[in-house]
Order: structure tokens, then sequence, then C-alpha cells
């Protein structure tokens, strides 16, 4: 197995008393956090292709406003409801952040007015999303985070933006950087429990679709077959693909994975991952010389899928919001310069 080294100076995490293990990281926000719940202003984003994204506000802008702006992007099934979300959201408000999450197609509650939905190399709708801020908000500081999916699309689109990136910072956190090895673990152990509860959620938005489109027609498959499909490679392979113009899986998974992009990011960016992450293995972390001198790979030994709590299991701290914050606040001063 590959060893990593973190190479930040910020104090590692440290798991929670009795939560060391990394199913315990992973689900115990989801389980037993309770917050308060950020108060939001819709913004219903127009895509060129006729379909639409929404976006969920934490204090939304003046035009005028200097206040810098973080761009939040949820993981696979996710949307404003995700305990991870919320808690960021909160978190970047109390150190001087307005925030927005725009939802990836379909995830919002509502149906998307397409056939197509999203998938982890989907750059172009948070490309349009960024750049119309920049343009809306010109004196506001753009900076971004990704979670697990949406952490793989941010880096891919840092990537392909490669100097021309609008953005002052960025974060990825526990992203599934080659998606063929990640569909791959979660098809074994415990791990199938996760792909079982996520994949019924992409079932479930599919088969809506059927009920306003020729779906059968489109992918080759009724709504029986759906709900057969039993794997998230088997779901990528008849829907994910076919629909979003790839030739198969296989093929969606190797021109997604962001790997493949981080040594063109020119934007600071921070990647933050735990080893023990359910949803992959160590095999997807880059080596030294796959990534360029703008990013920086923080790894952990603990803190499952998109987890980090540290403190202890009766009074829980969340690590990954002030490790956030923190980090973007350190370019704060530099942009105001």
């Amino acid at each position: 197995m590959k060893t990593h080294r973190n190479h930040s100076n910020y104090e590692p995490f440290q798991p929670a008393y009795g939560l060391t293990h990394r199913h315990f990281q992973t689900m115990f926000s989801s389980l037993f956090r309770k917050q308060s719940r950020p108060k939001i202003e819709l913004e219903r984003f127009e895509l060129n292709d006729g379909d639409f994204v929404e976006c969920y506000w934490h204090h939304r802008p003046v035009k005028e406003s200097q206040k810098p702006i973080v761009v939040l992007f949820h993981g696979l099934a996710g949307s404003f409801e995700s305990p991870y979300i919320q808690g960021v959201m909160n978190a970047l408000q109390k150190e001087g952040f307005n925030s927005v999450l725009m939802h990836f197609r379909g995830c919002s509650g509502k149906m998307n007015r397409l056939p197509r939905s999203y998938h982890s190399g989907d750059t172009a709708d948070a490309k349009a999303w960024i750049e119309s801020l920049q343009q809306r908000y010109p004196k506001s500081s753009l900076f971004t985070i990704g979670f697990s999916l949406g952490g793989n699309m941010l880096l891919k689109l840092l990537g392909e933006w490669g100097d021309s990136s609008p953005l002052c910072a960025a974060v990825s956190v526990s992203a599934p950087l080659q998606l063929d090895i990640c569909a791959t673990r979660m098809n074994r152990g415990f791990s199938r429990f996760y792909q079982y509860i996520l994949l019924k959620e992409l079932k479930h938005g599919l088969l809506k679709k059927y009920k306003k489109y020729d779906m059968k027609s489109l992918i080759a498959l009724d709504e029986k077959g759906v709900r057969q499909l039993n794997s998230f490679r088997a779901f990528d392979d008849v829907y994910t693909g076919p629909i979003h113009g790839f030739n198969s899986a296989s093929d969606y998974y190797r021109q997604s994975s962001a790997k493949q992009y981080l040594k063109n990011i020119s934007t600071p960016t921070l990647i933050i991952h735990a080893l023990d992450d359910p949803f992959m293995s160590a095999e997807i972390l880059p080596d030294k010389d796959e990534i360029s001198s703008s990013v920086q790979l923080e790894v952990h030994t603990n803190g499952g899928h998109l987890g980090f709590v540290s403190g202890h299991f009766l009074k829980p701290r969340y690590w990954l919001e002030n490790r956030i914050s923190q980090y973007f606040k350190t370019f704060i001063s530099t942009v105001a310069k």
C-alpha cells in the first residue's frame, strides 16, 4: 500500500474517543448530528441546454459586496439536507464567508427537465455557475469546496481551467479520484451497504423519469430492469455512461476521473483524504509527481468518508468545518492586497 505524508502544518485530525472505526466516522453525522438549519434563499440557475440547477444561498450578497463567497458541491445523491453541507455552511458564516450550494441536476428535490442527470466528471454546470458569480459579484473573492463526487468534479474542473481559474482557493474532501477503482471497492464487503443506500436513491430518481420520457428507447432498459440493477457499475453501464455520451461505465470512469487532471491545477487547492475511507482504497491517491505545486495533499489515517469527527462521541466536534475555514482564511489577506 502507498504511504503518504501529511504535507500540512495544520494539526492532524484525531478521531473522537469511541469513534475510531471507519464506519462510525462515516455514519455518525447522518445518524446523530443535531444542528441549527441554515436559513437559505433559493436561486434557480438556467442552463444553456434548457435545464436548470437550484442553488441555495446562506446570506446572498448584494452586487457591491466585497464579502468572500464559497461555492459548495455535494456528493452523490447529496443535497442541502446532507449534514456535512449544513455544518460547513454554518461554520463559514461564523468566519465571515457567504456560501452557496449548487445542487447537481435533480438533487434539490425537483426533477430536472431532461432525460440526462449529472455525473462525476460533469464540469459544465459548475463552470457556468462559478463564472456567473464572477460576473455578478466582481468585488467578492470566490472559493469552492467539493465533497466526494463533487470533489472529483471540482478537481477535474480546476485541471481543465488551469491558469484561467477565477477561484482564489479550493478544497476537495473524500474525492473518488479513480472512479473505476472506487466502483470496484464499493461492491465489496460492508461497502456494499453504502452502495445499496446510494443506488436506491439513484434508481428512484431514474424511475421517475420513465413517467415523463421514453427512457426505454434511450437506454434500452425497462423499469423492471432498473429495479434489478445491483451495483454502481451496472447502473453506470446502462444509464450514466450512455445518457451522457460515454460508450460504457469504463469509458465514463476513464474520462471523468480527476486524478489525471491534478498536475494541471494552478488554483491553490487542499485535498483532504482518510486512508480508512470505506468508499475507496489508498491506490487512488496520487504520487508526488502526479500533482502540481499548487495542490496540497493532506492524508489522515482516520476520518472515514466525509466523517472527520473529533472530540468525544458524547460531545463531538466536526474537524472539517474548522479546517476548511482556516485554510480559506489564509488567502483573505492576500486577496485584499
